[in-house]
């Protein structure tokens, strides 16, 4: 696989990549792929990394590439070329890969004498260690994560906002059991692997390390709203789970009194052929 391969013939150079892993270079270009629900790593357990948490490894002539198991990649410095091969390579590797990847991307300047952070579209670093490559591919992910599921809440929200507006004209067709279960177990979804998986509200582990990277990572947490937009998804996931379950206790509650009304109904008519009976 051209990802092992690369990431074992790198080991030579981490000495290098501590100082600055494009060193020469003054702007790469840094995109993540979110590429499917998770990323089987175990591949790379025995390879040689220059760091494991989270993974980052060589590609191709000097470019890097950091996975995360949540199912993003993010790339540094890759040519088309690069970039099709290493992704052909990690294929095998992806779990329910999505029919398209959900990407962003921005250009990083390294200068040492510029203040770190994001101006004009242009994310600005001192230099490209691995500490801060790692910390702008947690940064790009999650930001990758949010912007997929922020599409799929607004799908939800096309499906759940005519339901309501049934609920608003008396429940009448509320909809049936099966659509509204299934909105509840999206929602479930969704959030479990936000705090479970992503862990999008939580810093990244390589700050207890490098705390000197905190500012930078402020800057870029703010930069991609990412305690906004997680906030905003919660709220919203709140909305489609309590609409949701409203709608199925409305429609328990529409079966149960269907149920009443049949008994009652046979009561009745078993009272009748008693009368029957009698006066006959």
């Amino acid at each position: 696989m051209p990802g092992m391969q690369e990431a074992g013939g790198c080991a030579m150079h981490s000495g290098t990549m501590n100082q600055g892993l494009f060193a020469g270079q003054t702007e790469v270009l840094a995109r993540a792929l979110y590429v499917g629900q998770r990323l089987d790593l175990r591949a790379f357990e025995h390879a040689q990394r220059p760091a494991a948490s989270p993974l980052l490894v060589s590609v191709g002539a000097s470019g890097a590439a950091v996975l995360f198991r949540y199912g993003v990649v993010v790339l540094f410095g890759l040519d088309a070329v690069e970039q099709m091969s290493f992704m052909a390579g990690l294929e095998p590797l992806v779990v329910e890969p999505f029919g398209k990847a959900e990407t962003e991307e921005i250009d990083l300047v390294f200068d040492a004498g510029r203040v770190e952070g994001v101006e004009q579209s242009l994310l600005h670093l001192k230099d490209g260690g691995m500490a801060r490559l790692q910390l702008v591919a947690s940064v790009l992910a999650k930001s990758a994560v949010l912007t997929r599921y922020e599409t799929n809440i607004a799908e939800s929200f096309d499906h759940i906002e005519p339901l309501a507006a049934r609920l608003q004209r008396g429940g009448r067709g509320v909809g049936r059991g099966e659509e509204l279960l299934r909105h509840i177990g999206d929602t479930l979804i969704i959030h479990g692997r936000m705090v479970g998986r992503v862990e999008i509200s939580e810093k990244p582990d390589l700050l207890w390390e490098n705390p000197e990277l905190e500012r930078l990572y402020a800057k870029l947490e703010d930069e991609y709203e990412l305690g906004e937009r997680h906030l905003a998804l919660e709220r919203k996931l709140d909305l489609i789970m309590r609409t949701a379950e409203t709608l199925l206790d409305l429609l328990h509650h529409q079966r149960s009194l269907r149920v009443e009304w049949y008994i009652v109904i046979l009561i009745v008519v078993e009272i009748a052929l008693t009368l029957y009976q009698m006066h006959f």
